[in-house]
């Protein structure tokens, strides 16, 4: 079993699956195709579904969400307050391309990748701070978050799933200043999969791939983008994160 899961995960990492029989007893092969890939230059905020920006109206006449060159930028303040006052959101949700707004269906597979930059002052904290999450449309928690976590004095970058497990990636502070390559696939199904590859440059400093629960029989799932960090933290710093490269490909 243990390298028959092996050779699973090299042919999906390659992007492609077996073929699928169909009753002609002809096959084809399932292939990744491109769905999603928005220029901050030309499609600015309108590439995503929605934005969650100071929701609250703590910080008045202040954008936190926009593009700045070949990325979309991401501030948060420490004076930011949420409409859960014990919290700060500043998060852009969902895919759209033009008209079109893209659903992650149940079954569905698909791979979101993008850079991210997360600069010295978005610390590790003892309570959440989400850089990346995977909602159910906005219905209860997230399917999963990529958090950095402060544990035994360190930060280390984790996968948190609405069970409350985690799973720790790898050390967070060498992935700062500078633009790390993040890349997820997943299968949105009761018996679904979860795979995160982290590289910083040609280096690949963590590949996790395990079998998960990914549907809660909900609407859609969409991913998001920003900051949704805890007040409950001491240390916390006025910061941002960065974000380029975005696609998402769909495996049909």
């Amino acid at each position: 079993m243990e390298n028959l899961d092996r050779r699973t995960a090299l042919v999906l990492g390659a992007g492609l699956l077996g073929a699928a029989a169909f009753g002609t007893g002809t096959a084809e092969a399932a292939a990744w195709t491109l769905r999603w890939s928005p220029d901050p230059a030309k499609d600015g905020l309108r590439a995503f579904e929605g934005l969650e920006d100071d929701r609250a109206g703590s910080h008045p006449g202040v954008k936190h969400i926009y593009p700045e060159g070949d990325h979309w930028r991401f501030d948060m303040h420490t004076r930011d307050v949420d409409t859960s006052t014990d919290r700060q959101r500043n998060e852009a949700k969902g895919m759209r391309k033009g008209d079109t707004t893209y659903k992650i269906l149940q079954n569905e597979t698909w791979r979101i990748s993008y850079q991210a930059y997360w600069p010295t002052e978005l610390t590790a904290t003892t309570a959440f701070t989400h850089l990346f999450q995977m909602k159910v449309s906005d219905v209860g928690a997230p399917q999963w978050t990529l958090t950095p976590r402060l544990k035994g004095g360190k930060g280390v970058l984790t996968i948190a799933g609405d069970s409350g497990a985690e799973a720790d990636l790898t050390d967070y502070a060498p992935l700062q200043n500078k633009w790390i390559d993040v890349s997820w696939e997943f299968k949105a199904s009761h018996s679904g999969y979860l795979r995160c590859v982290v590289k910083d440059g040609s280096k690949t400093v963590a590949d996790v791939r395990k079998p998960a629960d990914l549907w809660r029989d909900k609407n859609y799932l969409r991913p998001k983008w920003g900051i949704y960090r805890s007040l409950n933290s001491d240390g916390l710093k006025n910061c941002h994160q960065n974000i380029r490269g975005l696609k998402s490909y769909q495996l049909v």
